[in-house]
């Protein structure tokens, strides 16, 4: 089964899947969806068994990424940042900058490793209690969906 919220377009949902996929079979757990401190929504925080924190921006088609130049404020909130768009993208419309993940709903793999830029301690801390506070609400809503707060 897999949950959607609605936002993302049937291809954006496919291709967060697969991205996910991946993230776990490298041991990085994932969430979707994830407001960072800067009030911007990561489409995917992963936290790796090391405490590296990923994030995944999601790009659908290149009207998406042309129309969206936010991504460069996730920078300063991981320590790798990847886009990630169906396979069939074009990578060479993608930032030389960052990572790229191509993927659909059976899984993914990295097309450009994404560069390492180490954020300090103290965010590092308050992403990690973030995603677990969020991660934890997510699971409590999928056991008590009327739950809101």
């Amino acid at each position: 089964m897999m949950l959607v919220d609605g936002r993302q377009s049937e291809i954006a949902a496919a291709v967060s899947q697969g991205v996910r996929r991946l993230f776990r079979s490298s041991g990085i757990s994932s969430v979707c969806e994830f407001t960072l401190n800067n009030g911007r929504r990561a489409d995917i925080a992963g936290i790796g068994p090391n405490g590296l924190v990923y994030i995944v921006e999601i790009k659908s088609s290149i009207q998406d990424l042309r129309s969206d130049n936010k991504w460069t404020e996730y920078i300063g909130y991981c320590d790798f940042f990847h886009f990630a768009a169906p396979p069939e993208l074009d990578p060479g419309i993608f930032p030389e900058n960052a990572g790229l993940i191509a993927g659909d709903s059976y899984g993914a793999e990295v097309v450009r490793a994404a560069h390492e830029a180490k954020i300090g301690p103290a965010r590092r801390r308050s992403i990690l209690l973030d995603f677990a506070h969020h991660a934890a609400g997510q699971l409590h809503a999928l056991h008590d969906p009327q739950f809101t707060l």
